[in-house]
């Protein structure tokens, strides 16, 4: 029996995305780790995970995105509960990212002030050093996803 979700596409096209979708995933994790060291981050982080989502989009369609990788039914009712998600998670980040900036005023320090924690001695690791900026890149990271696939979900139920 043929897959209905096969129904536009080519299969150079669906190898493809199923290939390259989790190495998008993956480096915009890498990006996103490393913004407050070297060039990367939060923005470009998220923007590269919603075009991971675009992709799927295109190749399998929205029906697809829906009930096999965020594993929704593709109900009217459902819909609206996925884009008010995406909705969540956008006002999470947004309040994530004030809050990372708000802390070290409440400290005393200026506005956005980062600070270092150096972990010693980890398995495999040895030394981790944490910055504050994550916290503010990883509320970034998560209002550029959830205000792109916002968009994505409006436009795609178009």
């Amino acid at each position: 029996m043929a897959d209905p979700y096969d129904r536009r596409t080519t299969v150079i096209s669906r190898t493809v995305t199923r290939v390259v979708v989790p190495i998008i995933l993956v480096t915009s994790i890498a990006l996103l780790l490393q913004g407050h060291n070297l060039p990367g981050g939060g923005f470009i982080g998220a923007v590269l995970t919603a075009t991971a989502f675009v992709l799927v989009y295109v190749v399998f369609g929205m029906d697809f995105l829906q009930s096999r990788v965020l594993d929704v039914s593709a109900d009217e009712d459902e819909y609206h509960d996925l884009v008010s998600g995406y909705r969540w998670v956008f006002g999470a980040g947004l309040a994530l990212a004030v809050a990372s900036g708000l802390v070290p005023t409440v400290l005393g320090a200026p506005f956005l002030t980062q600070g270092v924690l150096f972990l010693e001695h980890l398995p495999l690791y040895g030394e981790l050093e944490v910055a504050s900026a994550l916290a503010f890149d990883l509320g970034v990271y998560f209002t550029v996803v959830g205000g792109l696939l916002t968009i994505l979900g409006e436009v795609g139920n178009e």
